[in-house]
Order: C-alpha cells, then structure tokens, then sequence
C-alpha cells in the first residue's frame, strides 16, 4: 500500500491525523484533503491518548497556576511588609467604618470571619480596651450545635467562658438559609461593655466616630 492507502486505512480504525501523520509522514493538511471523507470513530488508543493529553494540560495549567499564585503571594508580601501599631489604627478604623454597629453609644461588630472578628479585638486591645470590657454572643440556627460553635468562638477570641452572652438563634421561618451550611458556627457579635467604667461606654462610641469621620474625611 502506498502512504495514502496507509493514512485511509488507519482513519478508518480509528487514529487522529497527528497519529497517521506520525506514521506515514504525511502533512495534516494533506491528510486533510484525503481523508475528509472517510467516517472516524475514536478508537480505544485515540480515547486513551486524549484522555491522558487532557490530564497533563490539566496538570500543567494547575503547576502554571500555583506559580502565578506563589508569585503574586511573594510579591504582596513584600509590598506589606509587618504591620506597626499605627498600621493596625488606622485599619481597625477602616474595617469598623466597614463593619461595626453605627448605633450610638454602642462598640460592636458582627462578623462569620475568625480572622476578622481577632482583628478586632487586637484593634480593641491597642485602643486600650481589655478583654474584661469585651463580651460576645453568638447568633446561629436552630440545627446548629451550640455548644461546640460557642467553644469555636471563645477559643478563637481568647475570651473565657464569663464573658459569654446567651447565644441567639435565628427562627426566622423566611430567612434565607444558605448561611446555615456556610457559616457553620454562625457569626460573632463582639460588644464592647462599660462595665461601670464611662471611657469603655458612651465616651469609646463617640471616639471611634470621630476616627471614622477624619479618615474617610
């Protein structure tokens, strides 16, 4: 058989024309122009080769990936550097203008984060409130587990057990319950308490308004 009779008969089994291109030394334009008429169905060689072509793009596109990744990471690492004391005022600042009640006379911040909710009690913290003044409760669904979402949060704050309000459950019968099994220890409501002590009330609240105010001008 000649090249051609070679590349049709291999078409015909079932092989790509990179196959039969490989094996006869043909061009694939010109196997294009021979064998635009002959039926092709995938033989088990061609399904395993694709398969396997598929996996390692897969598996270089997610190596191409994670170095972009590591890249970006490395670079904004960088760039941020460590945080100084005046760094996180003026960030605890931004995030309460964000984040926190605006009720007057009241310091709080509701938030599902961990990473958020410590910020905030390190930004308390450095505006010199102590733990003693801070207190939280925890807002969840019936079918929640409210004893293990109530450890979750007091290991995650570093608050103790005193300083733990009776936890609110949502029983709203329309509320949206995607959060449920998204937030599965529920949200964080962290409340700054006088205690008796006017700097940690009404005096606190209207401080952290004004912050507010000079920063976002």
């Amino acid at each position: 058989m000649n090249r051609k009779e070679i590349a049709i008969k291999l078409r015909m089994e079932g092989y790509t024309y990179s196959y039969i291109a490989e094996k006869t030394g043909l061009a694939k334009s010109t196997l294009s122009h021979h064998l635009a008429q002959i039926p092709y169905v995938p033989n088990k060689h061609t399904v395993k080769q694709s398969t396997l072509a598929q996996l390692q793009s897969a598996k270089t596109k997610h190596a191409q990936k994670q170095l972009r990744i590591a890249s970006v990471r490395k670079a904004a690492e960088k760039e941020f550097r460590r945080l100084t004391k005046r760094d996180v005022f003026i960030a605890g600042i931004a995030l309460y203008a964000g984040e926190g009640s605006k009720t007057q006379n009241l310091v709080r911040l509701v938030n599902a984060d961990s990473n958020v909710v410590q910020f905030f009690i390190k930004w308390l913290n450095q505006l010199g409130v102590t733990n003693e003044h801070i207190m939280l409760r925890v807002h969840g669904y019936p079918d929640m587990n409210r004893i293990e979402a109530e450890s979750y949060w007091l290991q995650e704050t570093g608050l103790e057990k005193t300083q733990l309000q009776p936890m609110s459950i949502d029983t709203r019968v329309n509320k949206d319950r995607k959060r449920s099994g998204v937030n599965q220890y529920g949200t964080a409501h962290v409340t700054v308490k006088a205690n008796g002590n006017p700097e940690f009330g009404t005096a606190l609240a209207r401080k952290i308004a004004v912050y507010m105010k000079l920063l976002l001008g």
